[in-house]
């Protein structure tokens, strides 16, 4: 065993190793769409949606709206985080906030939703897919 003034040293010594490992910033890109996914425990079905930032979508009975949403560039490790407020919304009860935090794609048990009937954890941000315009298709050429 470690003690006293060597244990500190020691503790020190390990704690500058580590430093600059673990002060390495990471660079994130805001997103506007989350995509995230949700188990209903009952039906045991997955589903996949996206959630557009600040807009509130519905997972049974769960409310859930996505106030920011994050994604580091391809050149570095992938990760996307969003902030979630999720409310449960049963009928004939007043709405009971049941989740307001950050989760992350990679890791989605450090900050997980404890909820009896549902599961929900990010898969992703993205940007919004452009439709294509219509009148943008090429015409086949009818001159022989």
């Amino acid at each position: 065993m470690i003690s006293g003034w060597t244990g500190l040293a020691f503790t020190l010594a390990t704690l500058a190793a580590v430093a600059p490992a673990a002060a390495q910033t990471f660079t994130y890109t805001d997103m506007p769409i989350a995509v995230l996914q949700g188990l209903d425990k009952v039906t045991a079905r997955i589903s996949t949606f996206d959630a557009p930032v600040n807009q509130i979508v519905s997972f049974g009975t769960l409310r859930i709206e996505v106030r920011s949403c994050r994604k580091r560039p391809p050149e570095e490790p992938p990760e996307s985080a969003a902030y979630l407020d999720i409310l449960d919304d049963r009928p004939g009860e007043p709405a009971k906030p049941v989740f307001a935090g950050w989760m992350f794609a990679s890791s989605p048990a450090l900050n997980a939703l404890e909820h009896p009937v549902y599961d929900v954890w990010v898969k992703d941000c993205r940007q919004l897919e452009l439709a294509p315009d219509p009148g943008s298709e090429e015409q086949p050429d009818s001159s022989g």
